[in-house]
């Protein structure tokens, strides 16, 4: 360990002992400190972990995915190093690697468990050497941050044909965008993926970001969509296919509030109490990551079926003798996902959804138009509206089918979330539809309402 890299972890330290004492959870600032000082650090303080790091990105996915992973690797009796809050980019990896270090930066735990932001992939392994990268889809999110989806996917590709033959990749082979990352890899490609014939339709989604070949451009060819461009795929012209799944449902049962997976060829069974398709593509992720760690089954399935969802993925808050489900939805895709999830319950809906446009959802709110809200709207009785683009939201609710009648806008996110709990029966629910910073306010204000804790807390 250089002088270098102990002066980057008491800097770092200082702020941020100084940010938890002005009552802030400091999940970036303190990570931005130590790289000013050390812009190695996050490689010499990773190297250190007897276990390795374990890399986990793509679109859609990925915070509730590493924390499947974290309470996996606790059952198995490992001691893991998490990102958890989500802030995943290098500066928050760096935050995570020194609240666990001493002063003398060795770390407590023995496994990095690290969310990683799609576009920041060639920067974070070019940092270090990771054990295992899990790619869980790529989807068209914040155009006017990230590249077009297929030239990200060629950036991460050529980030992957560098990493080291130790390397296990993870990748989803449901996703033609995905499934091609690891071609010039040196080192162990696992895939994971659905093979439950009765899960998804025939006809590519209107919002699919690959319908056409990665490799040779011609137009791919499905027996089966899951979700807008992820399914059973080919390509007619080249012969690029879906590949063979290494850990694969043969059998995927959904509920409101669950989802149970039948894994192929060892017979074992996977709960998660998550419901949605999506969350059964996290749950095969998992435990495709768990088998790359040498973890068995057995402590994965004890571990998913005791998980807690992060903040803001389907947590489900009480308030007032109401329950808020919160769902994050930030790009076309996600939120086709968190619809179709909502639709599944049956019935009508009470529904907060809120719009930001904050560097960290994406300036350009176009993508509301791409996503179906024609499908939600005959399921919504009342909806109230916020953000800082909730006109924007309102106005895509109306011409979507929305009667005005059950529209309401409504400034401020402590009023927003007083007129949705209100606006329920006691028992009753209300869905909270939120692009991220949106959550994070919403959140902030559950906490000054005293419904939950600060999010640095979870």
């Amino acid at each position: 360990m250089t002088l270098r890299t102990i002066a980057a972890v008491g800097a770092g330290k200082v702020a941020r002992a100084g940010l938890h004492a002005l009552g802030r959870g400091g999940t970036a600032l303190p990570g931005l400190v130590t790289l000013a000082v050390d812009p190695d650090l996050i490689g010499h303080l990773s190297a250190r972990l007897a276990h390795g790091a374990v890399l986990v990105s793509g679109t859609n996915g990925k915070t509730t995915t590493s924390r499947m992973l974290a309470e996996i690797a606790r059952s198995a009796g490992r001691t893991p190093v998490h990102n958890r809050t989500g802030s995943n980019l290098e500066r928050g990896i760096a935050a995570a690697l020194l609240a666990d270090a001493d002063a003398a930066g060795r770390p407590r735990g023995d496994v990095g468990i690290f969310e990683v932001d799609e576009a920041s992939i060639p920067r974070v392994v070019a940092r270090l050497e990771p054990r295992v990268v899990l790619v869980t889809n790529l989807f068209r999110d914040q155009l006017d941050r990230y590249f077009e989806v297929d030239q990200l996917a060629r950036r991460i590709a050529d980030a992957f044909a560098r990493l080291p033959a130790a390397t296990t990749l993870v990748l989803n082979a449901d996703d033609p965008l995905v499934a091609r990352l690891g071609e010039r890899h040196a080192g162990p490609v696992l895939f994971f993926g659905i093979d439950d014939a009765s899960v998804g339709g025939k006809v590519p989604q209107s919002i699919s970001d690959a319908t056409h070949c990665p490799r040779c451009g011609a137009r791919l060819a499905y027996t089966r969509v899951v979700l807008a461009h992820v399914g059973d795929w080919r390509c007619p012209a080249c012969g690029l296919a879906r590949p063979a799944r290494d850990v694969a449902a043969a059998r995927v049962v959904l509920a409101p509030d669950r989802t149970r997976l039948e894994l192929t060829g060892a017979g074992a069974l996977v709960e998660v109490p998550l419901g949605g398709l999506y969350n059964a593509y996290n749950a095969l992720a998992a435990v495709a990551v768990a088998r790359a760690l040498a973890i068995d089954d057995a402590t994965v399935g004890r571990a998913l079926a005791a998980f807690r969802p992060p903040f803001g993925r389907l947590e489900v808050v009480e308030a007032d003798g109401r329950r808020l489900r919160i769902v994050l939805v930030k790009n076309p895709a996600g939120f086709n996902a968190a619809i179709g999830a909502l639709l599944e319950r049956g019935g009508r809906h009470r529904i907060l959804a809120a719009l930001n446009d904050r560097d960290a959802d994406g300036r350009d709110v176009s993508w509301i138009w791409d996503a179906d809200f024609e499908a939600l709207a005959p399921a919504v009785e009342r909806a109230v509206v916020t953000g800082l683009r909730a006109r924007d939201l309102a106005l895509r609710l109306k011409y979507a089918g929305v009667r005005a009648a059950d529209l309401e806008v409504v400034d401020g996110w402590r009023e927003a979330l007083r007129h949705a709990i209100d606006m329920a029966a006691p028992g009753g629910e209300v869905t909270v539809l939120t692009t991220y910073t949106a959550m994070l306010a919403l959140r902030g204000a559950l906490s000054d309402m005293g419904y939950v804790g600060r999010f640095w807390e979870d």
